[in-house]
């Protein structure tokens, strides 16, 4: 059986070019305020299956609790057009910049 459709982070660190590890994260679905997830990030830096619970198009939001000396908490707001189809939304990070970007 395929596994269902997902939404995943990675976040590295692009400081240090390593993985940015036990970093919090949860996972939001917008349309109507709910929580759907929320995990640490692995040795690799990654959180392959955030998501609990069935893909739904929608808006969502990731929060990164980052506690860091300039970015305490990063929170990056996406559409889901296709449930069909899993979704990942990487973050890099460095000590006063940070970018993101739609993943595959």
């Amino acid at each position: 059986m395929a596994e269902q459709p997902t939404i995943s982070t990675h976040l590295l660190d692009a400081l240090s070019g390593q993985p940015a590890t036990g970093i919090p994260v949860r996972l939001t679905n917008l349309d109507g305020n709910v929580p759907v997830g929320q995990a640490i990030t692995d040795g690799d830096g990654r959180i392959r299956r955030l998501l609990e619970g069935p893909l739904k198009v929608g808006r969502y939001r990731l929060t990164f609790s980052l506690n860091g000396a300039f970015f305490e908490e990063v929170a990056i707001t996406f559409v889901v057009d296709d449930a069909s189809r899993s979704w990942h939304v990487p973050l890099l990070l460095a000590p006063y910049s940070l970018t993101t970007y739609r993943g595959s």
